[in-house]
C-alpha cells in the first residue's frame, strides 16, 4: 500500500494525509455511475498526487475500453475524452506534477496497449496539454493559484466528429453559478440559465477555434 505521509513536516505544516486505497474506493463507490460516464467532470479540491483522480481516470478508460477497443480512432478519441474530464488543484507544486505524471503515464499505457503501432506523438502531447490545464497548483478555499492569479480551468467538449471545443472559465465564477440568484454583477457580465444543471453559468473568460483532439495543444497558437 502506498505510503498516506511524505514527511512529519508536510502533516504539520499542510495537514497532508494522503488517502488510502481503500477509502478510495469506497467513496467513488458511492457515485459508481458517474465514475463510469466518459465525460462526467470530476475536480478533486485538494488532489495530493491523485489518488482519487487516478481511479476514476482507470474506471473511466475501462468503460472508454469496453466500448470501444474494436476501434483504434474511437478509443483514442474517447480516452482523450476522459482524461479531460478530471481536474486537481493542490497547494503543493511537487504533488501537483506528480498527479500530472501519474495520470498521463495511467492513460499513455491504455493507449500504448489499445492502439500499439497507431500511438501518435502528437496525441501523446495532446494529453499532457490537457492535464497541464486541468491539475493546477493553487488553494481551492481562495481559488486563487500560487502565483495569486486566480485559478482558470479548460473545459474541454466533443462537438462535432473529432472537433474539440476549449472554454476557459474561473474557477471562483463557476463556483458562484451554483447559487440560482442573480445579481447585476452576473447580468451585466452576460451569464445565462442553463436548464439542464438548473443553475446561473458565466461567460467563459477565453474562447478558442475549434480543433482536432490531438491538437489542441495548437489551438492557441492560431
Amino acid at each position: 500500500m502506498k505510503d498516506q505521509i511524505k514527511s512529519k513536516e508536510r502533516v504539520a505544516e499542510h495537514g497532508e494525509v494522503f488517502t488510502n486505497q481503500r477509502e478510495v474506493d469506497a467513496m467513488l463507490d458511492l457515485v459508481k455511475d458517474e465514475t463510469e460516464r466518459i465525460e462526467s467532470r470530476f475536480l478533486e479540491p485538494a488532489c495530493g498526487d491523485g489518488n482519487f483522480l487516478a481511479e476514476i481516470l482507470c474506471r473511466k478508460l475501462a468503460v472508454v475500453k469496453k466500448k470501444y477497443k474494436k476501434s483504434m480512432p474511437d478509443f483514442e478519441k474517447y480516452s482523450i475524452l476522459a482524461l479531460s474530464s478530471i481536474y486537481g488543484v493542490d497547494i503543493m507544486e511537487d504533488n501537483a506534477a506528480e498527479c500530472r505524471a501519474r495520470l498521463f503515464d495511467i492513460w499513455d499505457k491504455e493507449y500504448t496497449s489499445e492502439c500499439g503501432k497507431g500511438c501518435r506523438d502528437e496525441c501523446r502531447e495532446a494529453a499532457k496539454y490537457i492535464l497541464k490545464h486541468n491539475i493546477l497548483c493553487g488553494d481551492a478555499l481562495t481559488m486563487l493559484k500560487n502565483d495569486g492569479n486566480p485559478i482558470v480551468f479548460a473545459q474541454w467538449d466533443l462537438v462535432s466528429g473529432n472537433k474539440m471545443k476549449r472554454l476557459d472559465y474561473r474557477l471562483d465564477q463557476l463556483m458562484k453559478s451554483n447559487d440560482d440568484q442573480m445579481d447585476m454583477e452576473m447580468l451585466m457580465n452576460g451569464w445565462e440559465f442553463d436548464e439542464e444543471t438548473n443553475a446561473w453559468v458565466p461567460s467563459p473568460i477565453k474562447e478558442y477555434p475549434l480543433t482536432d483532439y490531438w491538437e489542441v495543444q495548437n489551438a492557441d497558437k492560431s
